[in-house]
């Protein structure tokens, strides 16, 4: 029998079979970034990214630009969530054979107002066409600049878990304006001892269940705790859903999800570093494993994965 299907089966299947010097790669496949030693002193973290069309954008309701945007921010948004400052980057396009030069300019123009945002200049790529809906892919070169690396595998039980901003809804349009919170996360990494962080790019249920894996422990979320965005309350009214429901499972927020220490974590709470930006505490680690959330009467119930699958598990009788 086949073994099943998933993009975390594949990344485990991956792991196994390749052997890393850590000595030259301390970081290697399942964080949001490698760490890359250069020798001596010298680090550098990388990540990359593709979008294609029709599953990350529809380009009958986004201009190329902002989907330019949007590819370049995802990258960056990874840096975020190693509290990392970028570099540079680099881009590749699959463009479809009918589109022509202005649709090009517009991409390029996209991905360079993410960029320029962050001084993270588009340094080199690749261009070529074919016959396929348009596929846009990025790289992102970015350092420690004095900050170590945060990881999703350092969570520990007692810790208290926060996410940035306001969750759900994204795909009304948040998910092609949003802004990469790389200057919240070193700002948070300086001012408390960050053990863990992740940037919400699938959904906060299927992201937290990434960090409690990879840090070996359990999470609980308190329902009424989780900030839930008007853009979740506005498509509820039309998917039958609840807002809650947005909130945790959306994803495309873009918002960070980390954890700290109880002491560290009260500091927060007291005052956020943040200023305009709302950091909330949804929960907490604890011993065990999986993840479980707190309804506003005191139920607890599990947590499963419901936001985005890269690679979807075979439908019955598949291979």
């Amino acid at each position: 029998m086949a073994a099943p299907k998933g993009e975390w089966q594949l990344i485990e299947w991956i792991r196994s079979r390749i052997h890393l010097d850590p000595a030259t790669v301390p970081i290697g496949p399942g964080d949001d970034m490698a760490l890359v030693s250069l020798g001596g002193e010298s680090q550098c973290l990388l990540t990359i990214d593709a979008l294609l069309e029709g599953t990350h954008f529809d380009l009958a309701k986004a201009k190329p630009r902002q989907v330019g945007y949007k590819a370049m921010a995802v990258s960056l948004s990874d840096v975020a969530a190693m509290a990392a400052k970028p570099v540079c980057g680099l881009a590749w396009v699959g463009l479809p054979d009918g589109r022509d030069m202005a649709f090009a300019e517009q991409l390029s123009l996209g991905l360079n107002d993410a960029a320029d945002a962050f001084s993270c200049p588009v340094v080199g790529g690749d261009v070529t066409s074919w016959q396929q809906p348009l596929t846009i892919g990025t790289a992102v070169v970015a350092r420690p600049a004095g900050i170590r690396p945060v990881r999703r595998s350092g969570a520990r039980p007692g810790d208290m878990l926060f996410v940035t901003g306001q969750l759900g809804g994204s795909s009304l349009g948040r998910h092609l304006t949003f802004t990469p919170r790389i200057a919240e996360a070193r700002r948070l990494a300086a001012t408390v001892a960050v053990h863990a962080m992740i940037d919400l790019s699938d959904g906060l249920s299927t992201d937290l269940g990434h960090m409690a894996r990879e840090s070996g422990v359990a999470a609980e979320v308190t329902a009424e705790a989780v900030p839930v965005s008007s853009a979740a309350a506005r498509l509820a009214k039309t998917t039958g859903r609840t807002p809650l429901d947005h909130a945790l499972n959306d994803g495309e927020d873009f918002e960070l999800l980390l954890a700290v220490g109880p002491e560290d974590g009260e500091s927060l709470v007291r005052a956020n570093p943040l200023g305009d930006v709302r950091l909330t505490c949804i929960g907490r680690a604890g011993e065990g494993r999986g993840v479980t959330i707190v309804a506003e009467g005191g139920e607890r119930r599990p947590l499963p994965p419901g936001g985005f699958e890269h690679f979807k598990p075979a439908a019955p009788g598949e291979t």
